[in-house]
């Protein structure tokens, strides 16, 4: 993902104005002008660049801060405040709500994406408890309604179309009403494309949109367009009222952060963005854990939304209790194992953790993490269940799975691991070397107050900076700007302080 590349990219500018010795007038224009130099091989408008340029100049006036400030800190903050500023268009997007009947309509050229946007979308909501359905409007290109019923059959979501009907105003009236009936409270409308703006394409959004009455109009767009992203959307605005855009492709173009840039201009919010074309590669965007994530600060919060995704109510509290104990056995490994593979994309998890760069997992290094995540629970599947293995001197029977001693998996064990999962013995070796690792991470939450409440995010709100910061390894600590640094980002994120270390994403 190119946009991996920017950040990386900004991140090393203001990492090397972190190792200066004195923050002076050279060491800021260097620092600028890498950032300047990353924004526009994204391809964002050069009038956006040197504005922000200008601003953090005004911001950050070397002469005017008395001795004492965090010079660092404020160069940091100024450049994710302009960031926001540059992709912020100021105002919010309709949000649908359970229970209450919603209609989205789907607009965009044809080749941007549109149709599995919409499935995306539905499945994205469908995760989170809604009971969406799809309309297949889309009577222009053959083939349309194929791909959606496909796709919709897939994600087991309900669908409405038509192989005769040709009359696309038609066909939108009588899905939207059919699902109305059966209390489906997101029906979304996919409409035709053209391969250009033309007058038949809007006149027919035109009257999809007077006979649905739409809640929220969604225009899709594809990223590799760039700047020109702005003429686009302008010209979609005026002929429906689109409430938010959807950017596709954000996986692979250097013009990405001139789409998002683009759009944000014409004062329509982005909403989601597409990385792939899975399912699961749909990511929320949110202006301020995205800069955040961008500068390798992560995302407590959405971090945390992820989990509270994969771990049910009724098993969080004898999770927290595990957490407060600080033991962390194999089979607490195996169990947030499961829950990572469950949260999506791989590198997408990790981009929310603190000091995490996407340039670390391109798109290949995904596969392989998630592949060795899998190899290692094929191992772990080889140990033993029951209650066969004998601690000495006491009488109680533990498993293989439920020891926190690694010192009792001898030779002969690890022998009997490798044969039954027919691995090769180093490879359970470094299973057992990165449970030790995780382990160590685990141990450091020991003591953690446990909420009343026994769940996550009451967990999330009571967690401090202090007990936040045992957890970090240096580097990431370093990265975010130390004790102060930690403090500002997680109020900064609406205090979420989630479990990163529990998953994992802390190092040696």
């Amino acid at each position: 993902m190119v946009l991996a590349q920017l950040g990386g990219s900004i991140t090393r500018a203001l990492q090397q104005m972190s190792n200066a010795t004195i923050i002076d007038e050279k060491v800021l224009n260097d620092c600028l002008n890498e950032i300047t130099r990353a924004l526009l091989q994204s391809d964002v408008q050069f009038k956006l660049v040197r504005d922000m340029q200008t601003n953090i100049k005004k911001i950050v006036n070397l002469d005017d801060l008395a001795a004492g400030h965090n010079k660092r800190k404020i160069i940091q903050q100024a450049v994710f405040n302009e960031l926001c500023q540059i992709l912020d268009p100021g105002k919010p997007a309709f949000t649908p709500k359970k229970g209450k009947t919603s209609v989205v309509m789907f607009v965009g050229l044809q080749g941007s994406g549109k149709t599995t946007t919409c499935t995306k979308y539905a499945f994205h909501h469908q995760k989170k408890g809604y009971k969406p359905a799809l309309v297949c409007a889309d009577t222009f290109r053959a083939g349309a309604f194929d791909q959606l019923k496909q796709n919709a059959t897939k994600a087991k979501i309900p669908f409405y179309g038509s192989y005769t009907e040709s009359d696309p105003v038609r066909i939108a009236v009588e899905g939207v009403e059919r699902f109305k009936k059966e209390n489906c409270d997101l029906i979304i409308v996919d409409t035709s494309g053209r391969h250009k703006q033309e007058v038949a394409l809007f006149e027919e959004m035109r009257q999809v949109s007077e006979a649905t009455k739409p809640d929220l109009v969604i225009f899709v767009m594809d990223s590799s367009i760039g700047q020109a992203a702005f003429d686009q959307a302008q010209a979609f605005k005026q002929s429906v009222p689109v409430g938010a855009v959807i950017v596709t492709k954000m996986d692979g173009h250097a013009k990405g952060g001139g789409a998002l840039s683009a759009v944000a201009a014409t004062k329509s919010p982005v909403i989601f963005i597409g990385t792939g074309e899975h399912m699961d590669e749909f990511e929320v965007f949110d202006v301020k854990p995205f800069v955040s994530r961008l500068l390798g600060m992560g995302d407590w919060s959405g971090f945390m939304d992820k989990i509270q995704e994969v771990v049910p109510m009724d098993q969080q509290p004898e999770l927290l209790q595990k957490l407060s104990e600080g033991n962390f056995t194999l089979r607490i490994m195996y169990e947030q194992f499961q829950n990572i593979l469950k949260m999506g994309p791989i590198g997408q998890v990790f981009s929310m953790l603190p000091g995490f760069s996407q340039e670390l997992m391109p798109k290949g290094r995904e596969k392989e993490s998630q592949t060795k995540i899998k190899r290692y629970m094929t191992m772990m599947d080889s140990m033993t269940n029951e209650g066969n293995l004998f601690l000495k001197l006491t009488t109680k029977v533990i498993t293989e799975l439920d020891s926190s001693n690694p010192k009792l998996m001898n030779e002969s064990r690890i022998m009997r691991i490798a044969r039954g999962c027919g691995r090769p013995i180093r490879d359970v070796m470094e299973m057992l070397e990165e449970y030790k690792r995780l382990a160590k991470i685990w141990s450091k939450m020991k003591g953690l107050k446990i909420p009343k409440k026994g769940d996550m995010s009451a967990l999330s709100r009571n967690m401090n900076a202090q007990h936040m910061s045992k957890v970090l390894p240096p580097q990431m600590l370093k990265q975010i700007g130390g004790m102060g640094g930690l403090q500002s980002l997680m109020k900064q994120m609406g205090s979420s302080k989630d479990m990163m270390g529990m998953f994992g994403g802390a190092e040696k």
